[in-house]
């Protein structure tokens, strides 16, 4: 049986009611239950999120979200990837529900329990519908892996930096500041 975006609503709904908070993914039909990060790759995410929004809000380009904003897409999953960003050109006025877009950016974080192939798959699912760039962090390998849907991955490591100049033109982020400082 194939669930439908609405048949997850439906189940939020009941498990709200419940008081129960679960976040929710549909995959080809299929409802999963999406596990909590571990501390590392949740901090981060946070500081992703803050690093762009610093550069996207007063330049006003969009909206950058963190892994509870979630997407409809064409395909008709619902997707809520790590970080994400739409461009305001793209997305106005804002949904009170999921976004029926693709976004123009979206990053996943490889938490302590995930393997590598899944969340490639999921990037590459995304730049498949429309993403124009796919970032895959591992704090591991201490890796960002940037995916275009033109060309081949980029692995950037160490004293690199991470532009993304087709989105946030100007903006450089080097490699060093993504990982957690050490206090």
């Amino acid at each position: 049986m194939n669930l439908t975006v609405e048949d997850l609503e439906n189940l939020q709904l009941i498990l709200q009611e419940k008081q129960l908070d679960y976040k929710l993914e549909l995959v080809d039909g299929k409802i999963q239950v999406m596990g909590l990060s571990d501390y590392i790759s949740e901090v981060i995410i946070a500081r992703l999120v803050f690093l762009l929004q610093s550069w996207v809000l007063p330049r006003q380009l969009g909206y950058v979200t963190g892994s509870s904003a979630g997407f409809r897409l064409p395909n008709g999953n619902l997707r809520g990837p790590d970080v994400s960003f739409v461009s305001a050109a793209r997305l106005n006025p804002l949904p009170r529900s999921f976004a029926e877009i693709v976004p123009d950016l979206m990053v996943e974080v490889k938490s302590a329990s995930d393997s590598i192939p899944p969340l490639e798959k999921k990037i590459q699912m995304f730049l498949g519908l429309g993403t124009q760039v796919g970032i895959l962090i591992d704090p591991d390998k201490l890796t960002v892996t940037v995916y275009r849907s033109t060309g081949e991955p980029i692995v950037l490591t160490g004293n690199d930096t991470l532009t993304i100049p087709e989105l946030f033109p100007g903006w450089e982020l080097p490699i060093s500041e993504i990982w957690p400082q050490v206090f």
